[in-house]
């Protein structure tokens, strides 16, 4: 075997599809008994015609990854695309509605001339500030311009200065873009992705995959197949493979994996590594559509359910601080808006959370979820048929790059996106032969777009098989 990757995630399989196609010989190794990562998607146990997302269930990165774009994710799969990005609820007035069109969620904001400064300019150039964001950050970008004005405004909205943009609507429709960082705000990081988000929203859109995440996740594998590739499911990796070692995993896993085999300096860098905070994972079943309050969110699939940009930023404060937040962020779906499919024959469907919650807390949130829904829609306990809870101290059952409810594998930072979980010149290589790290943990950090793993065999390519020339990947 020329190859093993460890991981079977978005990052895992594009490293693999890649060298497959480069004719080497690939083995993927995954510990649970699906494969997929983050982009998994399970029958309800009670309700098997409803479908729930396991991690991920919105991808506004499917359509902007340069992996994906190359490798004809859109030709392989359904992605639909909905009129409305995104939407966040706001206490006591209208919801702020960030639509697909630009102009339309100006029009509806209280200061629309500062969302259009903040983000027109990338919208227009979405590709080359998508460009910057996901790039290796040892290249330089292909568009100057437009990355020193992403880079500008990153600046302002990532510090005390970002109530320039006017509009408490438009404040909190950033911000809880910004939340998906789970970091705390303002900063660099959380300014940095809610920036990228919300050029994407109005750009290419959040697209939803017909069938649930595991359908990019399947599309993936069947390219490995075809090109040799071997997939082995239930099969946790507690000892170095033998050969190149490709690992979509948290950077913390080579401390098991290779103990007193990792050269010292190494292993103490990681064991300083700082955690994130968690998240706990509610999935619903519900009978009915859900009674908003604001009638254009029945036409949303994503919600951002943290309230005001003040509130969002004590809630994150507080995570941060290891306490639970009054009011805590939650991001939700209805994914059936977008793919009527998920709707089964009895007219039930799924609404998919996450609530943003200390590391390793192990209480359900399922109260607090219904609490916050019942603000903004009232009645939505009363279609509620089913709930499936999984607290941050137990989403590693399912995931072993989840542990304590780290989604972002302890590597979702501006610094991190930069530098890589240890400072190197080249952050994909580990100092072990061999081997190499193609998750999240390497730039350019979190979220399904595959390009941690496309630098990492890059790397490794060129590295161990003196392959300098990319394989193409289109369908």
């Amino acid at each position: 075997m020329d190859v093993t990757v460890v991981g079977s995630g978005p990052n895992g399989l594009a490293a693999a599809v890649i060298c497959a196609r480069a004719g080497l010989s690939v083995r993927v190794i995954e510990a649970q008994a699906t494969a997929g990562g983050g982009t998994r998607s399970a029958p309800d146990p009670e309700f098997p015609g409803v479908l729930h997302d396991v991690c991920s269930a919105v991808h506004p990165l499917a359509y902007a990854s340069p992996f994906f774009a190359e490798f004809g994710l859109a030709d392989r799969i359904a992605l639909n695309v909905p009129e409305i990005s995104y939407a966040n609820p706001l206490p006591g007035r209208p919801a702020a509605v960030a639509y697909r069109d630009l102009e339309r969620t100006c029009a509806e904001l209280s200061h629309g001339a500062s969302w259009r400064w903040l983000l027109g300019p990338m919208v227009r150039r979405s590709e080359a500030a998508t460009a910057f964001v996901l790039g290796d950050k040892r290249s330089l970008p292909p568009d100057l311009v437009t990355a020193a004005r992403l880079a500008l405004r990153m600046l302002i909205q990532g510090s005390p200065a970002w109530n320039l943009l006017r509009g408490e609507d438009a404040r909190a429709l950033l911000s809880g873009v910004a939340a998906h960082t789970i970091s705390q705000m303002p900063s660099m990081t959380s300014a940095g992705l809610g920036m990228m988000l919300a050029v994407l929203a109005h750009s290419v859109g959040w697209p939803v995959p017909t069938g649930g995440s595991q359908a990019i996740a399947d599309a993936l594998i069947a390219d490995l197949l075809a090109h040799g590739g071997e997939l082995v499911l239930g099969e946790p990796v507690t000892e170095p493979p033998q050969g190149v070692v490709l690992y979509d995993t948290p950077a913390k896993a080579l401390l098991n994996i290779y103990g007193d085999r990792l050269p010292s300096r190494y292993a103490a860098a990681l064991r300083r590594l700082r955690p994130n905070p968690g998240v706990a994972k509610v999935d619903f079943v519900l009978a009915d559509e859900i009674p908003w309050r604001d009638a254009r969110l029945a036409h949303t699939v994503t919600f951002h359910l943290g309230g005001t940009r003040p509130q969002m930023a004590r809630a994150e404060r507080a995570i941060a601080r290891g306490r639970h937040a009054d009011w805590p962020m939650v991001l939700a779906a209805s994914p059936h808006v977008a793919d009527p499919n998920r709707v089964d024959a009895q007219g039930r469907r799924p609404f998919w959370s996450y609530v943003h919650v200390p590391r390793d807390s192990p209480l359900d949130q399922t109260d607090a979820v219904v609490e916050i829904m019942e603000r903004f829609a009232p009645g939505f306990r009363d279609i509620v048929v089913a709930t499936r809870s999984v607290p941050a101290s137990r989403l590693a059952e399912h995931n072993a790059s989840l542990t304590a409810g780290d989604i972002t594998g302890g590597g979702n930072s501006a610094w991190r996106a930069l530098a890589g979980p240890t400072l190197r010149l080249v952050p994909w290589a580990t100092p072990v032969p061999r081997a190499y790290l193609c998750s999240a943990a390497a730039p350019p950090n979190g979220g399904v777009h595959g390009m941690a793993g496309y630098y990492a065999a890059r790397t490794m390519l060129k590295r161990e098989f003196g392959i300098t020339q990319l394989p193409k990947l289109a369908p």
